[in-house]
């Protein structure tokens, strides 16, 4: 019995000095340990630079205070567990934080890294379309440019040949002795010619009438069938007066139409030539 009781008791000795020595103060330690006082981090002193810099996420310092159980403590209760976990769970959600910042401010970056790209690929198109809208303006400038070339050099053509005349068609109508009026034969062929006038311009109708005699009758036997052309083509085709010429010529002599034997004669029988004569101003109508 007293054997027990001696053995239960050094056991609750043991204890309380157990007890003791962990309820201590790290001052009381730190006064007893002299090499613990002087194996403190220099994180900790104040106006250490490197301290400084960190601002409030100092980094953890590790626990130097060693009790009657060494650093593992075998009846270390839970509260005293979350007091050792607890800076490091902070710092983990410091850490999470951090993270998440440094994730958002990545996003934007990347984000406005993109509208940026967008927004210098639309520039850079409309920029081409600018460029491409440009060639094609000087393309039709440079086209219109060669149009007003053409039709300058036309009207000058045109202007210079504007009193030269040439023949574009030839009539030439018979008549019997003492005849002044139109045939049927005669009306379709005038008929044909005005046809042939009606889009046109820049023309002008030369009758020259003949009629075999002598003197004055001739003459005017020459110019009764003149006018009769004359009458016909104003009133059924609305020629223009001002765009036909005539002549009675009455017995004059005229150029052989024999190339080979050329020679002026004096004509033989009732007649009137019929001659369009045209200049440039049909060809600048047809330019245009």
């Amino acid at each position: 019995m007293l054997n027990r009781f001696l053995l239960l008791f050094s056991l609750a000795a043991t204890l309380v000095a157990s007890g003791f020595a962990q309820s201590a103060s790290p001052r009381e330690q730190q006064g007893n340990n002299p090499a613990a006082q002087s194996s403190q981090p220099s994180a900790e002193v104040p106006g250490n630079p490197a301290s400084d810099d960190l601002g409030p996420h100092q980094p953890l310092q590790p626990e130097t205070r060693q009790g009657f159980w060494g650093r593992v403590n075998p009846f270390a209760r839970k509260k005293y567990v979350q007091n050792q976990l607890s800076p490091i769970r902070n710092r983990v959600n410091e850490l999470d934080e951090l993270t998440a910042k440094n994730s958002t401010m990545l996003k934007d970056v990347d984000a406005r890294a993109t509208e940026g790209i967008r927004q210098a690929s639309a520039k850079a198109n409309e920029a081409d379309q600018h460029a491409l809208d440009a060639g094609n303006r000087a393309q039709q400038a440079n086209m219109t440019a060669q149009q007003a070339s053409t039709r300058l050099q036309t009207v000058e053509k045109v202007v210079d040949n504007l009193d030269q005349y040439q023949a574009a068609n030839q009539l030439e109508l018979r008549f019997r002795p003492g005849q002044v009026a139109l045939s049927k034969r005669d009306k379709d062929a005038l008929d044909q010619v005005a046809a042939e006038l009606k889009s046109q311009k820049g023309f002008i109708v030369e009758i020259q009438a003949f009629s075999p005699g002598r003197g004055e009758a001739a003459v005017q036997s020459s110019q009764k069938m003149a006018d009769s052309v004359v009458r016909y083509l104003v009133l059924n085709h609305d020629i223009p007066v001002y765009r036909i010429y005539e002549l009675g010529m009455g017995n004059a002599r005229v150029q052989s139409t024999d190339e080979a034997t050329p020679k002026t004669t004096h004509v033989n029988a009732s007649r009137v030539e019929v001659t369009v004569l045209k200049n440039g101003v049909d060809q600048l109508a047809q330019a245009e």
